[in-house]
C-alpha cells in the first residue's frame, strides 16, 4: 500500500464532503484544492555577500526537503547597486505529496514555535483566492539548527488554491487546519 500524506488523506474524506455542504457545490471537481505552496525568501543583502544566497538556498531545501532555486533581478536599479541578471533570493515551489507534508510540519511543528503566537491572520488573500504569509524567522522550523544559523531571517509562504473567491479559500485553509485569528 502506497503511503499517503495525512492532510491529503483528511482533505478527500472529510474536507471535499464539509466544503460540498458550506458552499452547495453539486460536483467533486468545483470544491476548491490547494495546488501548490511557493516558499520565496529575499536575500537584500546578497548584492555585496554572493555566499548570503547559498545559504537562503540551503536553507529553504532542508526546510522543504527539495532543492531550492535562486532567483534573478529583472533590471538594474542603481540605488540599490543591483544588476540585471543578479541573484537576490531564493524560492521553491511544492505541489503533491511534499506540499500536503509541509503544510502538516508547518501546522503541527513550526508555527506553534512563534512566539506569542494567536493565530495567521485573515488579511492576507489577494482577491483571488490565494493567500500570503509572513514568516519572521526561519528557526521555527525544526530543519534549521539555531548554531549553524548565520543570520536569522524572514520568508514569505503562498499558498495558490483553486477557489475563486477569497472565502472559498479561507474555508478551505481553515478545514485543513491554518488557525486564522478570530476577529
Amino acid at each position: 500500500m502506497a503511503y499517503i500524506p495525512r492532510l491529503k488523506d483528511e482533505y478527500k474524506n472529510r474536507v471535499i464532503s464539509a466544503l460540498k455542504e458550506e458552499f452547495g457545490y453539486k460536483n467533486v471537481m468545483q470544491v476548491p484544492k490547494l495546488e501548490k505552496i511557493v516558499l520565496s525568501k529575499g536575500v537584500g543583502a546578497a548584492v555585496s555577500d554572493k555566499k548570503l544566497i547559498d545559504y537562503a538556498v540551503e536553507e529553504l531545501t532542508k526546510i522543504t526537503g527539495q532543492k531550492a532555486v535562486p532567483t534573478i533581478s529583472k533590471k538594474d536599479v542603481a540605488s540599490f547597486k543591483l544588476r540585471k541578471g543578479m541573484p537576490i533570493g531564493a524560492k521553491v515551489t511544492l505541489r503533491g505529496e511534499r506540499m500536503y507534508e509541509f503544510l502538516d510540519r508547518l501546522l503541527t511543528s513550526a508555527l506553534p514555535r512563534v512566539r506569542d503566537f494567536s493565530g495567521v491572520r485573515a488579511t492576507g488573500f489577494d482577491g483571488r483566492g490565494n493567500y500570503n504569509l509572513g514568516v519572521l524567522e526561519q528557526i521555527i522550523f525544526p530543519e534549521i539548527d539555531i548554531d549553524k544559523v548565520n543570520k536569522i531571517s524572514g520568508m514569505d509562504i503562498t499558498f495558490v488554491t483553486s477557489a475563486k473567491t477569497d472565502k472559498e479559500a479561507k474555508s478551505l485553509l481553515a478545514e485543513l487546519g491554518l488557525p486564522f485569528k478570530k476577529n
